[in-house]
């Protein structure tokens, strides 16, 4: 990697920081609320590494042959907690026989959508010690075209989480609406937020729970400004490459 590309990208992770900064700003919140993944899907190993290189320490991937070779040379710690090391976070839609390959690589997966996944994920920890922190995504919007349960069916759904003791829900995650205008996705991030709350109040989970997995390169602002906790940053970041 040129030091010129290397270069664009500092520059890149810079404002986006300012801009993360200036939203929790207008909103009241801590900037330590709110963490940055680094969606590296688009770009090279080249990349994906001078932006680990950069700071950027949680990097999130959609599937995991593609996944792989990144993962493999970028040091990944499965608990999060070793300093300095790569935390994978899995994004996209998981298929139940890919869980063996990714459940002690990834660290957090934000797409748990159905308790057949969350039963394989659940034996496959169970195996390996671990405790997986998870994400519940939800189809706020209600598109076709989008992963993730109806609202309604969320309460029914924890109920039956709570039996898989591998598990540990952290909390929501949603996608919105591609919008011309990002004001026009926040209906949806205030109400993945408000059913967190009401999830919470209503005690189904044994912790409660409080994260929120919203916000992409076109609208991460606006979900700030809503409270998400975890924001999924791919072409503003890092760029997107071929």
């Amino acid at each position: 990697m040129t030091t010129t590309i290397k270069e664009a990208l500092r520059e890149r992770i810079e404002e986006v920081g300012r801009r993360v900064a200036e939203a929790c700003e207008r909103s009241g919140r801590s900037r330590e609320e709110v963490n940055i993944i680094a969606v590296t899907k688009y770009v090279s190993l080249d990349t994906a590494q001078a932006a680990h290189q950069l700071g950027l320490r949680h990097l999130g991937e959609n599937r995991w042959q593609d996944a792989k070779e990144k993962w493999e040379a970028i040091s990944g710690s499965a608990t999060g907690e070793e300093a300095g090391q790569a935390v994978w976070h899995f994004i996209g839609s998981l298929q139940t026989n890919k869980v063996k390959e990714v459940i002690g690589k990834f660290t957090y997966i934000h797409s748990l959508d159905r308790l057949s996944l969350a039963q394989a994920i659940d034996k496959r920890a169970s195996q390996l010690g671990l405790t997986v922190p998870c994400f519940v995504q939800v189809n706020v919007s209600g598109e076709q075209s989008k992963h993730g349960l109806d609202p309604e069916q969320l309460p029914a759904f924890l109920t039956e989480l709570k039996e898989l003791s591998s598990l540990r829900i952290i909390g929501l995650m949603t996608m919105a609406p591609y919008e011309t205008e990002a004001e026009e996705t926040r209906p949806i991030f205030r109400s993945l937020r408000k059913l967190r709350d009401e999830m919470n109040e209503r005690a189904i989970l044994p912790e409660s729970m409080t994260e929120l997995s919203m916000g992409m390169s076109g609208d991460f602002e606006v979900a700030i400004e809503e409270g998400a906790t975890w924001i999924r940053l791919g072409t503003i970041l890092v760029g997107k490459e071929g």
